[in-house]
């Protein structure tokens, strides 16, 4: 049992530094290229991938055999959740931005009562008001300092959220690999579709770097940059996979606690890959997220 947890704690880490990687890369061409497009060549390269690691789990039948509807709605929140979260990129150094998206836990705890009737006590309540403190530390309203991209990573949190508690709803009734691809297949029609609207409607220039980011033009990529976009495809299944093995080797109270090592590696590769230096109050902030979502997640299971 302790190799077990030992195993599926290493896979959780892989698939978040993994996935971590990925943020880094589509900041990186955040500057050039339309969100849409990004979404749209990482979806084809990343289908394949997923259509065979689901005809390796399930077989290619069960696509047909599930009820596409709720898939199709949790489809489009997460690709409205994605959308958020990539377009505060452009305006946000990264560590902020995957710091504030780490307020998805105090959402899911926060929504779990509403949406599934489940009890939620005094004690939990106050871990989640004490995360949306760390917000305030963060976002600093009033002083001058405040960037409206970072509610985009806050947007992005709730929806992630509200998908993640659809998920709990469909209980093991639905493979991950079946989820994942639909998921997928939502980002590649849903981008397509958002950069043909938007072109019809004749939004192609914008002033915030969070809406130029959306709204431009697509354009061919250099053989360098394509490349770069073509890895999302690939990171995206191998971050699922490590992450589906993880928790399939190992309790989810053992392992998902490490999901916030991610706010490890957003520092990072913003000062190694974009030259950026976290504020004081992100690292205040970040630790005041990480530490109320853990006792959160913590309280939730007891």
């Amino acid at each position: 049992m302790q190799n077990q947890s030992t195993r599926g704690i290493l896979y959780l880490c892989l698939g978040v530094l993994v996935f971590s990687l990925q943020d880094a890369i589509i900041k990186q061409v955040s500057g050039g290229y339309a969100l849409t497009q990004v979404v749209c060549m990482r979806s084809l390269v990343g289908l394949p991938i997923l259509w065979f690691l689901m005809r390796k789990e399930v077989g290619w039948a069960t696509l047909l055999q599930v009820h596409w509807l709720p898939l199709a709605a949790r489809g489009l929140i997460m690709l409205g959740a994605y959308t958020a979260y990539y377009m505060a990129f452009p305006a946000l150094p990264l560590a902020d931005a995957v710091a504030l998206y780490f307020t998805v836990p105090l959402f899911v705890t926060g929504l779990a009562g509403p949406v599934l009737g489940e009890h939620i006590g005094w004690k939990v309540w106050a871990a989640v008001t004490l995360g949306f403190g760390g917000v305030l530390v963060m976002l600093q309203p009033g002083s001058g300092l405040f960037e409206p991209a970072a509610l985009l990573s806050l947007l992005s949190a709730a929806l992630y959220g509200s998908a993640m508690l659809m998920a709990r709803k469909f209980g093991n009734q639905l493979p991950t690999s079946v989820m994942a691809f639909y998921q997928n297949g939502f980002f590649l029609l849903g981008s397509a579709l958002g950069a043909a609207l938007l072109s019809v409607a004749g939004l192609e220039h914008a002033t915030h770097p969070s809406l130029v980011f959306l709204v431009r033009p697509w354009v061919m990529p250099t053989l360098g940059d394509a490349l770069l976009i073509s890895v999302c495809g690939v990171v995206a299944a191998a971050g699922t996979l490590f992450l589906t093995t993880a928790y399939r080797v190992a309790k989810s109270s053992t392992v998902t606690p490490f999901e916030y090592t991610g706010i490890l590696w957003a520092p990072l590769w913003g000062f190694l890959f974009f030259g950026e230096v976290p504020k004081f109050t992100t690292f205040v902030g970040a630790m005041v997220i990480g530490i109320a979502g853990l006792i959160a997640m913590r309280l939730s299971r007891k």
